[in-house]
């Protein structure tokens, strides 16, 4: 009897050191909010966010909308229509584009106000509109299959990913092309170096990944998707010089050496994935996937790389947008199954 009477003690002090770990272990990413889009129908595609605002734009892409979030009252308060299978939107914030040139000034030299830019997808344009009114002031047409978009801050321009196979400089204030540069397929996610001049593009339909120079304007390498394609979504971490690529063929998650664009690791993940952010401050992937997760990748190492978590989400739910600034998640989860369409919030831990 006092034998397993001392058993049983040794077991509750064991247990008692061991709990408060168990406990303390949080998920990497917590529900917080969950923001309706009531009446909006189809498909959604990417975001942008004014961080200083705290304003989210969501490209209704099934919708013909562009859905505007208050993130303080955590409820839409616009749904600008008249859109066209709206895919990237870009948010340029008041004074980015003071300067010359591609980057114009206002009237007299002064800063103009914000803007969100619109790429659509079926009729070819994209559409800049105002940031208070959000009206449609300036429009750039002849641009088939307009898609992603991303801000360039060292020249203060926006690139543009279009048609069957394009990569484009837009004059934001006149609204027309610069430059374009040629790929050999249509590009999906790309991704800009801050202090070098390179331009990681995915290009599934070629089974590979442009990289363009900023200041020549061309392409200057082609690296081969061989054993992983379907290559769409894609994050950059240029200090450490590691590209993320996720593949859909198979669903990996492929890390690249941007000094020569080889293959250093490969991670299991989700499938049907369409969004993937790098946390720099806690060494982190996520990668939002339409089969109904988001998988969260922990960085162990150079090269070294693992799935640590994989919370269900909804089906369809595949795009989504991480602000370093606000530390928050937002995912897209389209209306499906009795699931209205709603923007549910994740605080990272």
């Amino acid at each position: 009897m006092k034998r397993n009477l001392r058993a049983w003690l040794v077991l509750v002090a064991f247990a008692g050191l061991t709990c408060p770990t168990q406990a303390s272990e949080a998920p990497p990413l917590k529900l917080v909010q969950s923001i309706p889009l009531p009446g909006v129908k189809g498909r959604l595609d990417h975001f942008a966010i004014d961080s200083k605002g705290g304003r989210l734009f969501v490209a209704a892409l099934g919708n013909n909308s562009l859905e505007v979030i208050d993130l303080t009252a955590c409820k839409r308060v616009r749904s600008v229509v008249g859109m066209s299978k709206p895919t990237g939107v870009l948010y340029i914030p008041a004074g980015s584009r003071t300067g010359g040139g591609l980057g114009e000034s206002g009237p007299s030299g002064s800063a103009r106000g914000g803007e969100i830019m619109v790429a659509n997808g079926s009729d070819g344009t994209v559409k800049i509109l105002d940031d208070t009114g959000l009206k449609v002031v300036r429009q750039l047409a002849g641009v088939g299959d307009a898609d992603n978009l991303r801000w360039d801050q060292k020249a203060r321009v926006a690139w543009l990913g279009y048609g069957d196979g394009a990569l484009g400089l837009i004059d934001v204030g006149a609204a027309k092309p610069g430059a374009s540069i040629k790929l050999p397929g249509h590009p999906e996610s790309f991704q800009l170096e801050v202090r070098g001049n390179r331009i990681f593009v995915n290009v599934p339909n070629a089974k590979e990944i442009a990289v363009i120079d900023r200041e020549s304007r061309g392409l200057v390498s082609q690296w081969p998707m061989k054993k992983y394609q379907g290559n769409f979504p894609m994050a950059l971490d240029e200090e450490r010089q590691r590209l993320f690529i996720g593949c859909r063929e198979p669903a990996r998650l492929v890390v690249l050496d941007t000094t020569e664009g080889k293959p250093v690791a490969e991670a299991a993940i989700s499938g049907d994935m369409d969004d993937l952010f790098y946390d720099a401050s806690r060494k982190r992937l996520y990668v939002s996937c339409g089969e109904g997760f988001i998988d969260c990748v922990e960085e162990t190492s150079l090269d070294g790389y693992k799935r640590a978590a994989k919370l269900p989400t909804a089906r369809g739910a595949r795009t989504s947008f991480f602000s370093p600034e606000l530390d928050r998640l937002y995912l897209a989860v389209p209306e499906r199954d009795g699931q209205g369409a709603e923007i549910r919030v994740y605080q990272p831990y």
